[in-house]
């Protein structure tokens, strides 16, 4: 057994401990569930071995973040350095997930059933929803996890929030996730996650704004890659 098996045993175990723990602690204090859940994604930056390096700010004005998914750790790298409460889209087959689905329920983060007409108008709401609690959206909209390379086709769901809601958008790219922490092949490394927070955007300033997007995102995604593996 090589050694990025070994960690991401570690990894494994860490995991199912510390959220047990994260579950427990948010049933007993309902209203600090944000502070225990950034503690616990603070913690894991040394457990897993990561470092950052941030590049641009997170805008105040921005109430929907789109990022480039590529492993867990993405979620888990948002919630240890954003500034504000991030009510993350998630797909319900994760929030079933017995015990273990709470991490997403009991914040009250957004579950989408994809297989479901009518999920949108519910999305929709639920969005208003947690806009009304002062709490971000955060959305892959890629909808599945790329292999770190390159950003996925973007779905539709994104855009049409953003439109509908009239949403300032903030692009966030990620570097090295994957290959630091690969959650689908089961394998774990240390290493520098590059996060780069991109100028916001107002939709109606462009009606190209999403494939637009998509094409930054890329390139900014090439290029720090290219950085890095100059390191």
């Amino acid at each position: 057994m090589n050694l990025k098996k070994i960690k991401s045993i570690f990894i494994f175990i860490n995991f199912v401990i510390t959220v047990t723990i994260v579950i427990i602690l948010m049933r007993l204090f309902k209203s600090k569930n944000w502070s225990i859940r950034r503690a616990w994604a603070k913690l894991q930056a040394p457990l897993i071995g990561y470092k950052l390096d941030i590049k641009g700010t997170p805008s105040k004005e921005a109430k929907l973040l789109l990022i480039n998914h590529q492993s867990l750790l993405d979620i888990i790298v948002l919630e240890n350095i954003y500034p504000n409460d991030i009510a993350w889209v998630a797909k319900k087959e994760i929030a079933q997930i017995p015990f273990f689905g709470q991490i997403l329920t009991l914040p009250d983060m957004i579950i989408i059933d994809r297989d479901d007409r009518k999920s949108l108008v519910k999305l929709f709401k639920d969005v208003k929803d947690r806009l009304k609690n002062n709490r971000t959206i955060a959305i892959f909209p890629e909808g599945t996890r790329g292999r770190g390379d390159k950003i996925l086709k973007f779905k539709s769901g994104a855009k049409l929030i953003a439109q509908k809601l009239d949403l300032i958008v903030q692009p966030v790219v990620l570097v090295n996730t994957r290959e630091i922490l690969d959650s689908q092949n089961f394998s774990a490394s240390s290493g520098i996650v590059k996060v780069i927070y991109l100028d916001p955007i107002n939709p109606k300033d462009d009606p190209n704004w999403y494939e637009n997007l998509h094409d930054k995102m890329q390139e900014t995604l090439v290029n720090e890659l290219q950085l890095l593996n100059k390191d």
